[in-house]
């Protein structure tokens, strides 16, 4: 298979990159100086790309490469790929669902306890030296808090999994009710966040869900509520979440992406009531690993006439 062009618009992971390089001709469009030209120099090479949730093919790209047959995302998320624009052509897309569920879902949690219990601001006051000078002030209780999520797939359903843990009474918002399910249903983002403490986004990103939380939810949320997104930035409406954060008509917010990554607003930063992680949800050694593999057992078995793993078109 060397001779089969794969395409790899940023870089993404050095394992999955060495391997792409062991298995495939590879293509690191980063590397390029004039990237258009880069393009049309191997259009006609060029059978994969291999995306993210940062970078993955949209039209202007697909339509600029004659030969593509798969794009293979390294994520979960696919909305940097123009999915009507593939099925149209007959080009067939892979993502990576369930190995980076149980990360995402703990890191949810995780954010949920360091803005109610002010784990990060508890930590730098240790380091300050400000404890000799006195006891950190009371925080927020988590067990007990009733938990909203947008979005009940794999990865809602992990987060609702975990915070039952915590005695958490767990309440989601789908575009339809799910008729096997044991959790409360609300119609609306508005009356969801009306009726929990804690607000979860997991959903997927479509034009339907961009902002999907806006003032009005945060309004609903409350002063007492906190959001927590590891969703994508734009399910988000960021200037209004800024806000209602300074103005104290939303409690607090825990944070791994955001509108305009990697560009975060300064104003959260001297927040405490706001926790900021740098899109890391399924971020470790592991899971990266097994999305790598995800992505090159889809190659390996589309250039060998065999089925997808995880196909979505």
């Amino acid at each position: 298979m060397e001779s089969i062009g794969v395409l790899m618009p940023i870089p993404m992971n050095s394992y999955l990159e060495q391997e792409l390089q062991k298995r495939y001709n590879l293509f690191k469009l980063w590397t390029a100086p004039q990237k258009p030209q880069f393009i049309k120099e191997h259009a006609d090479s060029i059978r994969a790309v291999v995306g993210n949730a940062s970078a993955g093919a949209d039209a202007e790209l697909i339509e600029a490469l004659p030969r593509l047959e798969i794009v293979s995302s390294f994520s979960v998320g696919v909305d940097k790929i123009d999915l009507a624009k593939c099925r149209e052509k007959g080009i067939r897309v892979t993502n990576t669902p369930d190995v980076l569920t149980e990360d995402v879902a703990d890191l949810a949690i995780g954010l949920i306890l360091a803005v109610l219990r002010r784990l990060c601001e508890s930590d730098r006051y240790v380091r300050s030296g400000k404890w000799k000078k006195g006891d950190y002030k009371l925080t927020t209780k988590f067990s007990g808090k009733t938990v909203g999520i947008i979005g009940l797939g794999r990865i809602g359903m992990a987060v609702a999994k975990r915070a039952e843990a915590f005695n958490c009474p767990i309440c989601y918002y789908t575009r339809t009710e799910k008729s096997d399910m044991k959790y409360k249903y609300y119609p609306s983002v508005v009356e969801l966040a009306s009726n929990c403490q804690i607000l979860v986004v997991a959903c997927p990103l479509t034009e339907e869900t961009r902002h999907i939380v806006n003032r009005e939810v945060m309004n609903a949320l409350g002063p007492k509520g906190v959001l927590i997104n590891i969703g994508r930035g734009p399910h988000v409406d960021e200037p209004e979440l800024v806000s209602a954060l300074i103005e104290g008509r939303l409690g607090g917010a825990g944070l791994d992406v955001y509108e305009h990554e990697p560009e975060v607003p300064e104003e959260l930063f001297g927040l405490e009531n706001v926790v900021l992680l740098p899109h890391v949800g399924s971020a470790t050694v592991e899971t990266r690993k097994d999305m790598a593999d995800l992505v090159l057992g889809n190659l390996e078995a589309h250039f060998s006439n065999k089925p997808l793993l995880t196909p979505l078109v």
